[in-house]
């Protein structure tokens, strides 16, 4: 019985290398949400669901969990989410943020989910916060702009007020922990259209099998860099759950779409206030390496929109895909028409701090 469940049983549960059951794995989440859990236990839970390695069962009740505490935003669920895990320490600049932006000048509506840095200088919030956008509007305004705009960012702190329970616990153990994927899976919109970056290469099957598990489609992948991005650098391992459940896999080399290989250090940001700055450029029509990566996660974006309203498009030639949404991608920057998406979702929401 859920009662019986204790912290020195789950710890060492995992520490024999044995999956919990979901209503073990729920009954945890539950109390770290409700922030009922001894922070050393957390820890030590954390670490050693690190060590064993999460399942599919696992994952899907901390899921479930997180969401069911999580506070509502009611959009359109046809919509795409475009984020990566974190946890490559590259400390590239704001790629799945800037290509947000362009996906919703192409005319596909985004609601982006995501929190301030962790194991970067720069998070996906603050990169927007940079760029004037009101990252802790209330969620009635959130949904109303995107209505208006369609973009919305849900600021993780807004909506899972469970979170800060973990975030002193995750930051004294200063490593990825489950928590660090979990956040891509739990948007409190709940869109069907995903696109997720995954640091580990080990996960993404996973976050792919949950994905087709909860009826969402998308494309999962993993630059062979180690990028929880499209790299640019060479070919990214991709997972595609189309809108029957099935998983297939790709390797897209950016080469045979015309990309020009880029160094790592090419795609290296800063701070909030760098990245904006190498945002706006980008926004404005500077060309190179930044562009390229960013246009490539944008394609991805709408190549997983079309698994959703074109299904067939599943089982056409991955890179002809790819070659047309590159080119939808660019109109968007070059028509300024992503440019005018942000204008719009700045006003829309109003100025940071203000009642909006």
């Amino acid at each position: 019985m859920a009662s019986e469940i204790t912290w020195p049983q789950l710890i060492s549960t995992l520490l024999e290398d044995t999956n919990l059951t979901s209503t073990q794995a729920r009954w945890a989440m539950d109390h770290i949400m409700n922030g009922e859990a001894d922070p050393a236990a957390m820890g030590g839970f954390l670490i050693a669901l690190k060590k064993k390695g999460e399942s599919l069962d696992e994952v899907s009740a901390f899921v479930n969990s997180i969401l069911d505490h999580a506070t509502p935003l009611d959009v359109d669920r046809d919509a795409v989410d475009i984020v990566g895990t974190g946890g490559d320490r590259s400390g590239t600049v704001n790629i799945s943020s800037m290509a947000a932006l362009v996906i919703a000048g192409a005319g596909v509506p985004v609601i982006k989910h995501g929190n301030r840095a962790v194991s970067s200088r720069s998070g996906s919030s603050d990169f927007f916060e940079a760029l004037g956008v009101d990252i802790a509007a209330k969620p009635e305004n959130v949904a109303r702009a995107f209505r208006e705009t369609g973009i919305g960012f849900a600021f993780a702190q807004t909506y899972h007020g469970g979170f800060r329970f973990a975030a002193p616990v995750r930051k004294a153990l200063g490593v990825p922990t489950v928590f660090n994927f979990l956040g891509p899976l739990c948007n409190p919109a709940r869109p069907r259209i995903n696109c997720l970056g995954v640091a580990d290469q080990g996960r993404v099957d996973l976050v792919a099998s949950l994905l087709s598990a909860r009826g969402d489609v998308g494309l999962v992948f993993r630059g062979e860099d180690g990028l929880d991005e499209l790299t640019t650098t060479g070919p990214s391992r991709v997972c595609q759950v189309d809108e029957q459940g099935g998983i297939t896999e790709f390797a897209l080399d950016p080469a045979s779409l015309g990309i020009a290989p880029a160094d790592l250090e090419d795609l290296v940001g800063g701070d909030a206030q760098e990245n904006a700055a190498i945002g706006r450029a980008f926004l404005a029509g500077e060309t190179g390496s930044v562009r390229d990566i960013v246009l490539l996660n944008a394609a991805a974006g709408l190549v997983a929109a079309d698994l959703l309203h074109e299904p067939a498009s599943a089982r056409r030639s991955l890179n002809e895909r790819f070659e047309q949404k590159l080119a939808v991608a660019a109109e968007s920057v070059d028509s300024d028409a992503a440019s005018k998406v942000l204008d719009r979702w700045v006003a829309a929401l109003g100025r940071p701090g203000s009642a909006a």
